[in-house]
């Protein structure tokens, strides 16, 4: 049986949007709340949130702090794969981004669903997240992850390997840059 974690990377300052976005409510819940709750609702468990610039209580996650936060999202993409390769059990990682109110559950359980152990959210053919990383790809994920590039690199040198899972009737891949 394979254990499948959500990973939401929310630990950015948010410096377009006016401040971190995790805490921001959107729709009447926090973006944090909402991207947690995806997962769950997905099949996640555990789910890790990586924080940084904003910390505090995310109900039903693994709130793992991101002291290196300025650094990028590589930064917070490797504490939290850090933070699942700590736990065994856990042999998939669903990753997230906790700024993307068009994201559906449907669109995450879709992805993790994926036969392959590398799999991709698209949307009409282009690649974004979702992104389903198995444990034998952590650990060179991690090592390419930089700046603010996250998993780009390690994504862009496997490219012939991820599963492009089409989402884009079922879930937005927008981002929310700033305020609404």
């Amino acid at each position: 049986m394979t254990t499948l974690a959500g990973l939401v990377l929310a630990a950015g300052e948010g410096r377009r949007f006016g401040g971190p976005k995790a805490p921001f409510v959107y729709e009447g819940e926090r973006l944090v709340d909402r991207a947690v709750r995806m997962c769950h609702e997905a099949g996640c468990d555990p789910v890790f949130v990586v924080v940084g610039a904003w910390i505090d209580d995310v109900p039903e996650a693994k709130v793992v702090v991101n002291d290196s936060w300025r650094e990028g999202m590589g930064s917070s993409l490797r504490a939290g794969l850090a933070a699942a390769m700590s736990e065994p059990d856990i042999d998939r990682v669903l990753v997230t981004l906790v700024d993307l109110p068009g994201m559906t559950a449907q669109a995450l359980e879709r992805v993790a669903a994926s036969e392959s152990s590398i799999a991709q959210g698209c949307f009409a053919g282009d690649r974004g997240h979702p992104v389903l990383l198995g444990r034998e790809h952590w650990a060179a994920a991690m090592a390419m992850a930089q700046g603010d590039r996250g998993a780009r690199d390690y994504l862009r040198a496997h490219h012939e390997q991820i599963a492009c899972i089409e989402i884009g009737d079922v879930a937005s891949g927008s981002d929310l840059d700033v305020r609404p």
